[in-house]
């Protein structure tokens, strides 16, 4: 599961709105699937230029996330790079991209249920559901920080 940030939440929840918005969307396009529309709010990259760059690698999202090295320097690896330093792992963006990690199905506000893949608003509802998702992970991370602080000191006497 994704290392929950401010970072990637943000992102999860500016690629809901960008695809709300009308922002364009074909699962059979790098750059305007679901990871290529994440891709478009974690980089300065428009669409094609994400697209241009996912075609010096092989396959989906999810077999560049996979075949991906860190020290290539291709520009596949620097589109997988990006995601994997938001807090996703080579895991996330094969779910994110067919929209079925099953902690975020149960998340989703009605329920779990499957998703279709090129489905805007199962898209929309996905990134929703991962950004709230890993923002209560982080919102329990504070309280039982906070906790364990107001321990120490009696724990301490």
């Amino acid at each position: 599961m994704a290392h929950a940030n401010n970072t990637l939440i943000a992102a999860l929840r500016k690629t809901a709105e960008r695809l709300r918005n009308g922002a364009p969307y074909a699962w059979g396009h790098h750059g305007q699937c679901n990871c290529g529309n994440l891709a478009q709010s974690l980089t300065p990259l428009s669409a094609a230029e994400i697209q241009r760059y996912a075609h010096t690698g092989t396959g989906e999202w999810s077999e560049m996330a996979q075949d991906f090295c860190a020290t290539s320097g291709a520009p596949v690896d620097w589109l997988v790079q990006s995601l994997l330093d938001a807090g996703l792992t080579p895991g996330d963006i094969h779910h994110l991209e067919y929209l079925s990690d099953k902690k975020v199905l149960q998340n989703l506000p009605d329920g779990f249920r499957w998703m279709q893949r090129n489905n805007r608003e199962d898209a929309i509802a996905y990134f929703e559901a991962f950004a709230d998702l890993l923002e209560q992970q982080l919102l329990d991370k504070a309280v039982t920080v906070a906790l364990k602080d107001l321990a120490a000191p009696v724990l301490a006497s």
